[in-house]
């Protein structure tokens, strides 16, 4: 059976000219499938410039791959047919990071919620469309009849945000992709919105791609996590070892950057070389950063890291693993959905020591 959708080897260039001289790698030979069921949370972390934000683009169908195909229940996105598409549509929603920036400020907010139940028929009337409007604003924490008849700059961040959520849950998808849901709210909001998203996932059965520069709400949301650096994954598993237990120097450093609120230990945040201003070279995309390049392998300089798998649903594209199996990259969605063992630490490679 298909996967509901499957990214499968996409690399996306921009810029560059004929032959691509130039282009710049948003993201390189990246493979991921979500699966329509069990619904799933995989939260996708990095810094600016890694790639997420392109990931989730390409999800969504608002940008081709350059190389590789998205696939939708086993059919390239690019040759769906109007009714195929439009299924995709319901099937795969969004919240974006903006939650101004997505409405028409000249409507009132009703406009973002009718034209979906309008447009994909999810009510027989116009009354009974309204219904379906308030039950999904009322599961999202909001009251219709404060809601409802306002224009978006009468409402808070936080307001429009939840209004954006009960959009997608009206759609009852398979899939939401939330790029960056919580980062332009306040802190006292993100918990109520990060809970509002994981009842999505345990009550509708709503698989969830969570986009995110922040590591602590990506441990408290998902099940998964991808890290990726420059357009390609550095480390990905069960977020309870990525995060307590981070094998890559990168997931070191992003772990090593969160100031801890304990007195006794000191924040001490991985070091790294700074990186030079010359292209990428051939070998690992971290090495020009890392203090482990020139002692753990030569070529972390020469031939770009394979997927090592040091214990089970875990892969670390690093040769300090280099000891572990190696899995192709497109197995990086079997590798995610393997049962693990979290009673035991196999690695011993976390931040501390790393930076010690």
């Amino acid at each position: 059976m298909s996967s509901l959708i499957e990214a499968r080897e996409v690399t996306k260039r921009f810029g560059g000219g004929l032959l691509q001289a130039n282009a710049s790698v948003a993201l390189d030979g990246f493979s991921l499938a979500i699966e329509a069921s069990p619904a799933s949370i995989t939260a996708v972390v990095g810094e600016s410039g890694s790639g997420k934000t392109t990931l989730g683009r390409l999800l969504l169908g608002l940008t081709a791959p350059s190389e590789g195909q998205v696939l939708y229940r086993g059919k390239d996105t690019r040759a769906l047919s109007t009714r195929e598409r439009r299924q995709f549509h319901r099937d795969v929603q969004a919240i974006f990071q903006d939650p101004y920036e997505v409405f028409n400020p000249f409507y009132k907010v009703d406009h973002v919620l009718e034209v979906p139940a309008i447009k994909f028929g999810l009510a027989p009337s116009r009354k009974a469309a309204r219904k379906l409007i308030e039950q999904a604003l009322s599961e999202v924490g909001l009251r219709p009849e404060e809601t409802l008849g306002r224009h978006p700059h009468q409402l808070s961040g936080g307001q429009r945000q939840r209004i954006m959520v009960a959009r997608a849950l009206l759609m009852r998808p398979k899939l939401i992709v939330a790029d960056e849901p919580v980062s332009m709210v306040d802190a006292s909001l993100r918990a109520t919105i990060l809970e509002m998203l994981r009842r999505l996932n345990q009550e509708y059965g709503i698989s969830l791609v969570y986009i995110t520069h922040d590591l602590t709400t990506a441990y408290q949301i998902s099940q998964n996590v991808i890290v990726l650096y420059r357009g390609s994954v550095a480390e990905a598993g069960d977020v309870e070892k990525v995060v307590k237990e981070p094998a890559h120097p990168y997931t070191q450093l992003l772990i090593g950057s969160i100031p801890l609120p304990d007195p006794d230990r000191p924040w001490q945040p991985l070091m790294t070389r700074a990186e030079s201003a010359e292209p990428h070279g051939a070998g690992c995309k971290f090495a020009p950063r890392c203090p482990f390049a020139d002692v753990t392998d030569p070529r972390c300089r020469q031939v770009e890291p394979p997927f090592f798998k040091p214990e089970p649903r875990r892969v670390v594209s690093c040769y300090r693993l280099r000891s572990s199996p190696t899995v192709p990259h497109q197995d990086l969605t079997k590798v995610l959905s393997e049962p693990g063992d979290l009673t035991d630490s196999t690695l011993g490679l976390n931040p501390s020591a790393a930076a010690g």
